[in-house]
C-alpha cells in the first residue's frame, strides 16, 4: 500500500507567515523554511518579532481567516485521496492549520502546537518530536507502507530522503540547487503523473 506524505505550506496552501508579513508590513516575518534551514532558529526569531510588535495568535488567525488553499489544491487533494492514503506532514501548528483542513476536506495532519497565554500572546511552541517528518515516514515504513513524498523547503528534505520516492514541488531555486537528487515539479498535473509513475 502506498501512502503519500505532503508538506502543507507552499504545496497546498500559501505560506502563512508570508501572508502575515504582508498584512502587518513586517518584512522580517517573510522568512520561512525555504530560507532558514534551522527550524528552532526560525521560530525563535518569529516569536521575538511578535513580542516586539505586541502581536499574537488572535492577529495571525484573523489573517488566516481570509486565506484559501492554492488554486487547484482542493481538487488535487480529492484526487489523491481517491488513489492513495494521504497524510500531511507539516511544521505548521494546529492553531494555524485548522481552517485550511476544513477547506481541504479534513485530510490527516501531523504538525505541532503553539503555547499561548490567555491574552493570545504566543509564548512558545511544542514540537511533536525531533525531525518529525523523517520520523513519521520511518514509522509508516515500519508498518510496511511504501511512502511517496513531496515538499518545497529545507525542512522537507529529510522526509524526501527517507521516502521510497521523493519530489520537490514548487520549490525555490536555492533548494532545487542544493538537492538536485529530487525531481523538481511545478504543477499539480505533473505531480499526479510523477506519483502514478512512482507507485508500487
Amino acid at each position: 500500500m502506498d501512502v503519500v506524505c505532503l508538506d502543507l505550506e507552499g504545496v497546498l496552501i500559501p505560506e502563512i507567515w508570508i501572508e502575515f508579513a504582508a498584512h502587518t508590513g513586517i518584512d522580517e516575518l517573510k522568512a520561512t523554511t525555504r530560507d532558514i534551514p534551522d527550524y528552532d532558529e526560525l521560530m525563535t526569531m518569529r516569536l521575538s518579532i511578535l513580542d516586539k510588535h505586541n502581536l499574537g495568535l488572535n492577529e495571525i488567525q484573523e489573517v488566516i481567516a481570509g486565506m484559501k488553499p492554492l488554486e487547484g489544491a482542493v481538487d488535487f487533494v480529492d484526487w489523491l485521496r481517491s488513489e492513495f492514503q494521504l497524510i500531511i506532514l507539516s511544521d505548521t501548528f494546529y492553531e494555524f492549520a485548522d481552517p485550511f483542513m476544513v477547506q481541504l476536506g479534513r485530510p490527516t495532519l501531523f504538525c505541532h502546537r503553539l503555547e499561548v497565554a490567555e491574552s493570545g500572546k504566543v509564548t512558545g511552541y511544542k514540537l511533536r518530536q525531533k525531525d518529525p517528518k523523517r520520523a513519521s515516514v520511518k514509522a509508516l515504513k515500519s508498518l510496511n507502507y511504501r511512502i511517496l513524498a513531496a515538499g518545497d523547503s529545507y525542512n522537507d528534505t529529510t522526509m524526501l530522503s527517507e521516502a521510497d520516492a521523493g519530489f520537490l514541488f514548487m520549490a525555490p531555486d536555492n533548494v532545487i540547487a542544493e538537492f538536485p537528487q529530487y525531481p523538481s515539479i511545478t504543477n499539480y498535473d505533473d505531480l499526479r503523473t510523477a506519483l502514478f509513475a512512482a507507485r508500487g
